[in-house]
């Protein structure tokens, strides 16, 4: 049970990103440097960091740093110098993959141990907290009961994903495309083998299923299980998408915002960042990029996860088609479709297609491709045209609340400001003057005080204390609005909550004594960490080029025979036959079942007996 500060944190690929983030009720922001971060597509200089950092900061709020690949050894000096300069820049936390960067010389900042370090057991947790890490991000993997067992046994942050793309392999450990092209994803260069075509055969070579998308997952949406979660012992809480765009962050953002909200009320507890958020439109998940969701199995039901007809964005369910014609079709549907919006749809093999809305003319649907659309078939709005666009305005503001008090000494009037995290300032306005129209006085510190549009300030109380009511100018009254404003800023910044880490340089245990490929070793200062920690032997890595041929390079709790209605464990006993995956190019995989716990494991290559 969580008695402290909850967290909502959102993804940015760039500055504009985070800055929309913030403004949409993020309490941080993850962000990727120049180098080493797992999506080398979001990369961003260390000014850009620092103007995120300082616009987040006004608002308490934080930026987290993604260094989450593993490192060569000529690269951690140059990540250590990078570090260095981030931690001047102001962020406020690093998600770190490889341990090799703690025999660094690190400033004292919050360590955040990647979730591609497969933090999916409490010996892991626990070992991460002993060595110095701040938080770990769990495994997508885990159910509620396995995470209420790691929060009992460590005092350790625990954030966990709630939404977005999810990798059909655990996080950290998978290598499918690094035993395919040495595009490694613990190095940031994914092919996503996982989002192409398979056909699935049995040992004796029959086709089962035919070009399906097999390792394709739906996209994770945990936006009913917020409560539990904070009950199971997590703090803060992921939206995945450092490769998004804008309106994607400010829709995930906004409506999770609004949820957490709702359960902090309920539960008496706080946000881990300062303002409110007023949202100039309502925030709906099915509107940006999705392929469908899932729960991933959070709560220990086993279902069906896989996006297998197609690894593309849906959408939103619209309708069905009562009427299809030659120029246009009518649907079924309490939604209205507009011009430009795009829509999508499976055609009669079930393979995913799409056209844009070129015109709507009462039920009447023209479309720019009409040849295959037919009466029965489901209608998906994957772009929405209208509220797209009003996402790419500015359609979020966050406030500070602000009381501002006018009281008076023996000389002067006294202004003083209190924002809502109990900062202060004031400002003193000399030679007072009885107002003459006392009315028309009070409206002009009403109005002149209060007319704070373009802070981050919004005046939700105002209270005149004097004992008469006094004449200032206009002009003077601005200039003390502008000088509150100003000296409240510094006020927060200097009060600003701020956290640090460090290393913890001992011997504590590691919770295991040999490491194969999977334990990720690229550099000699990750073998010598791990040595120190008890490690007896390391196998080198995948990222060493070796053959991995016949070594398992995914395991995964997807599960082919429950999604494809193929189970065989009617008997609550039986371990079912492996299958052969085969890819586009011929490259056949064994896929091992893990009867019981349910998932799977796949090996490259396949022998027959």
């Amino acid at each position: 049970m969580i008695t402290g500060k909850i967290e909502l944190l959102a993804p940015a690929k760039d500055i504009s990103t985070a800055m929309a983030a913030i403004r949409s009720g993020a309490d941080a922001v993850y962000i990727g440097a120049e180098r080493f971060g797992a999506r080398q597509a979001a990369a961003n200089t260390i000014d850009d960091i620092r103007q995120a950092a300082d616009f987040a900061h006004q608002f308490y709020a934080k930026i987290y740093v993604t260094l989450n690949i593993l490192l060569y050894d000529d690269e951690l000096p140059v990540a250590e110098k990078m570090i260095h300069q981030l931690y001047e820049a102001g962020i406020d936390g690093l998600i770190i993959q490889d341990v090799g960067l703690l025999e660094l010389d690190l400033p004292p900042l919050p360590l955040i141990a990647s979730t591609q370090m497969d933090n999916n057991t409490l010996e892991k947790v626990k070992f991460r907290q002993d060595v110095g890490f701040s938080r770990a991000i769990l495994a997508r993997e885990l159910t509620l009961k396995e995470i209420q067992q790691i929060r009992s046994g460590t005092s350790l942050e625990l954030e966990c994903f709630i939404h977005g793309a999810l990798c059909v392999g655990a996080s950290g450990q998978c290598y499918m495309s690094c035993a395919l092209g040495y595009r490694s994803g613990n190095r940031g260069q994914c092919a996503q083998p996982c989002r192409r075509q398979y056909s699935l055969k049995d040992k004796s070579g029959k086709t089962i299923v035919n070009d399906r998308h097999l390792l394709s997952l739906k996209d994770l949406n945990l936006s009913e299980h917020l409560e539990q979660l904070i009950d199971a012992g997590v703090s803060a809480f992921k939206i995945e998408g450092r490769l998004k765009d804008i309106p994607y962050v400010v829709n995930t953002t906004a409506f999770y915002r609004k949820q957490l909200d709702k359960i902090l009320a309920k539960k008496n507890l706080q946000k881990n960042s300062s303002g409110s958020v007023v949202l100039d439109f309502e925030p709906n998940l099915e509107k940006t990029f999705n392929r469908g969701f899932t729960d991933y199995g959070l709560t220990g039901e086993r279902g069906k996860y896989g996006s297998i007809n197609t690894p593309k964005s849906i959408g939103e369910f619209i309708g069905v088609v009562k009427r299809a014609d030659r120029t246009f079709f009518i649907i079924d549907s309490k939604i209205d479709l507009h011009n430009g919006d795009g829509i999508c749809f499976f055609d009669r093999l079930q393979n995913l297609s799409g056209s844009t809305v070129s015109l709507v003319e009462g039920q009447k649907i023209y479309p720019n491709k009409i040849n295959e659309i037919y009466a029965g078939q489901k209608i998906y709005r994957n772009y929405d045209h209208l509220f797209a666009d009003k996402l790419l305005s500015i359609p979020a503001q966050r406030k500070i609340g602000l009381s501002i008090t006018i009281q008076e000494t023996q000389n002067e009037l006294v202004i003083s400001g209190t924002d809502e995290d109990g900062n202060n300032a004031r400002v003193e306005i000399k030679d007072k003057k009885p107002a003459l129209k006392k009315d028309v006085a009070t409206e002009a510190f009403r109005n002149q005080l209060t007319r704070l549009g373009n802070t981050i300030f919004e005046c939700s109380d105002l209270k005149i204390e004097t004992q008469e009511m006094y004449f200032v100018p206009v002009s003077q009254l601005n200039d003390a609005r502008r000088q509150l404003v100003e000296q409240l800023l510094q006020v927060r910044q200097t009060n600003r909550p701020r956290q640090t880490g460090s290393v913890l340089k001992n011997n504590i245990a590691y919770p295991q004594k040999h490491l194969t490929f999977t334990g990720n070793v690229l550099n000699k200062k990750a073998g010598d960490f791990y040595r120190r920690h008890g490690v007896e032997t390391i196998e080198p890595d995948a990222e060493s080029r070796q053959d991995l041929t016949g070594r398992v390079v995914m395991r995964t709790k997807h599960c082919l025979r429950r999604e494809l209605d193929l189970c065989q464990r009617s008997d609550g006993k039986t371990v079912a036959e492996p299958l052969i995956l085969q890819d586009e190019d011929g490259r056949e995989y064994e896929v091992r079942f893990l009867c019981g716990q349910c998932g799977m494991e796949i090996s490259l290559g396949y022998e027959e007996d």
